[in-house]
């Protein structure tokens, strides 16, 4: 079977009947186990709720089935299966969604590098439910530095020289579920270099402190953990052979951080669930606020369209994830940060939206503020996402010779000819005036400045994000998708034309004749014209969201 995470599952996932039950089933747990009233029990008095999380494991309900391969007890769920599944967890409480994905992040390294008696053990585990797994990686001086942590593990050998087992120590931090894990994947290095080990609860000199006190996830456990000369035989080294380990890592960056988007959609999205039917309950100034154009096209709209451009996006790169077998972490890495600081956005303008209640715990919203925030924290902060975006774009831009983006200028020109309505146009003048600013950048040695490349990430991202969104528009093709589309279009060539004059007039480098020159060129006001007609739009948008009559 290959591998999740990387390749395409047996089968190419579930069908959409099986995805289907398994959704069912999460809606149940509202009813139940996490109920509304229990999660802001668990919020207040920060309870990771141990028993609920491993009754979600048990036969009865089995929800990490979705994720282990059915060659070892599993359902072999594809990416796509697992961002719907983890979208809907988290839309319930986003705590106990990252509990749930600490199981499959601390999976991950077995069932990418693992040998067969490896994943039979260790797989074999989890989806009998026996087990609670953190990933242990992150360390308090590394961070998200995979190069620099200082875990170290030193062989042991017999008489003969040969390696019996492994000597660990050294110290994570944040790990999720890290307090309550029966076994943790953690990399530590030996001297072939990064290498991924098993390591049980209460193996000698594994300690796993208390957890930590949080702005947010209350309802998760983040706790350190130390190893002082813990003691694993060489069958716990993750793929039998050292020095793997950030290869092993590596390999799942693109499918981690989708679900880490999964993550907060599911949040954004339940924020909005909030935001929206109280807008059509409350009365002010003589009538419900979902009638005021100006309050729903400030703090509801823009969220909505963004939301849906990351299903679009995230979706997409779903399906590659489940049908090809290249690299796609930058698409998880601008999966990640297009979705997790949209949605951080739209649960602050929930709480606005409903005013001093959203500043109540009782509504809800400022819980999934809270929550949501670490999203763009978690698996390599925005910043280190619009590092990776910037560089390897970049690099590709000018390998292909302008072709990246300049190909997907064509496409969305030519799919204009069949949907002129979808935005497409507008989203084809982003990629080439992307494209004149990659070079332009690379040509004025802009690159070298950290501010310069946090700029073009987000062009990229935008460009990209709304090629996806354009697609998805002109496939459904009904009124309010291609609303949508072309909300967002505008929003990307606003961005465009901002971030362009920030990178050609920002430094002094650049004469100032040249950069003049080069401004005027770009025609940014010509690309800014696309933003004719966005308040129509997103009337239309609010008419649908909360079913208005003309």
């Amino acid at each position: 079977m290959t591998q999740i995470g990387t390749h395409r599952p047996e089968g190419g996932g579930l069908d959409d009947e099986t995805r289907q039950m398994v959704v069912d089933t999460v809606h149940q747990l509202s009813k139940r186990l996490l109920t509304p009233k229990a999660v802001l029990e668990w919020d207040r008095d920060e309870i990771f709720p141990e028993a609920v999380i491993r009754e979600m494991l048990s036969p009865e309900i089995g929800l990490q089935l979705l994720f282990i391969p059915e060659a070892y007890g599993g359902m072999g769920g594809g990416a796509m299966d697992c961002y719907v599944v983890t979208r809907e967890v988290c839309k319930l409480c986003l705590g106990v969604g990252t509990a749930f994905f600490a199981i499959q992040l601390g999976s991950d390294p077995i069932i990418v590098g693992g040998t067969e008696e490896q994943k039979t053990k260790w797989l074999g585990a989890v989806a009998e439910g026996n087990s609670l797994v953190a990933y242990a990686v992150t360390e308090p001086e590394a961070g998200s530095n995979l190069a620099s942590f200082k875990t170290k593990a030193e062989p042991i050998t017999d008489d003969g020289g040969a390696v019996t087992g492994y000597r660990i120590n050294g110290s994570k931090q944040f790990i999720s579920t890290g307090g309550y894990a029966d076994f943790v994947t953690v990399l530590a290095q030996t001297p072939e270099g990064p290498s991924f080990f098993v390591v049980e609860k209460g193996t000698p000199g594994f300690e796993q402190h208390k957890g930590e006190e949080k702005h947010g996830i209350r309802a998760s456990n983040t706790s350190p953990l130390t190893f002082t000369d813990v003691v694993v035989p060489v069958e716990n080294l993750i793929g039998g052979a050292p020095g793997k380990g950030l290869k092993q890592a590596n390999q799942v960056f693109g499918y981690t951080r989708l679900m880490v988007a999964a993550m907060a959609l599911g949040a954004g999205e339940a924020a909005l669930g909030i935001a929206i039917p109280y807008a059509k309950e409350r009365i002010q100034f003589g009538g419900p606020l979902s009638e005021k154009k100006g309050y729903t096209n400030k703090l509801i709209v823009p969220h909505w369209v963004n939301l849906k451009a990351a299903t679009a996006y995230i979706e997409s790169v779903a399906r590659r994830l489940d049908s090809e077998d290249g690299d796609l972490q930058v698409e998880g890495s601008i999966a990640k940060l297009f979705t997790t600081e949209s949605a951080n956005r739209a649960a602050d303008d929930a709480i606005q939206a409903l005013g001093g209640y959203g500043y109540i715990c009782e509504f809800g919203v400022e819980k999934i503020k809270r929550d949501v925030k670490i999203t763009c924290i978690y698996e390599g902060t925005s910043e280190i996402q619009q590092n990776i975006i910037s560089t390897f774009r970049w690099k590709k831009s000018r390998k292909t010779k302008g072709a990246y983006y300049g190909d997907m200028a064509q496409g969305l020109e030519a799919r204009h000819a069949d949907h002129d309505q979808a935005g497409c146009l507008a989203m084809a003048a982003c990629a080439r005036t992307l494209n004149r600013i990659i070079d332009f950048a690379h040509e004025n040695r802009l690159t070298r400045h950290q501010q310069v490349m946090f700029a073009l990430a987000d062009m990229m991202t935008h460009v990209e994000v709304g090629d996806a969104m354009s697609r998805m528009a002109a496939d459904q093709a009904d009124d309010v998708t291609l609303a949508a589309a072309r909300v967002f279009s505008a929003t990307c060539a606003k961005l465009i034309a901002d971030k362009a004059r920030l990178i050609v007039l920002g430094c002094q480098t650049i004469d100032t004749t040249v950069a003049d020159e080069f401004v005027a060129a770009l025609n940014l006001a010509a690309l800014e014209n696309g933003c004719r007609g966005i308040i129509d739009d997103m009337d239309r948008i609010a008419d649908h969201i909360f079913e208005r009559t003309a």
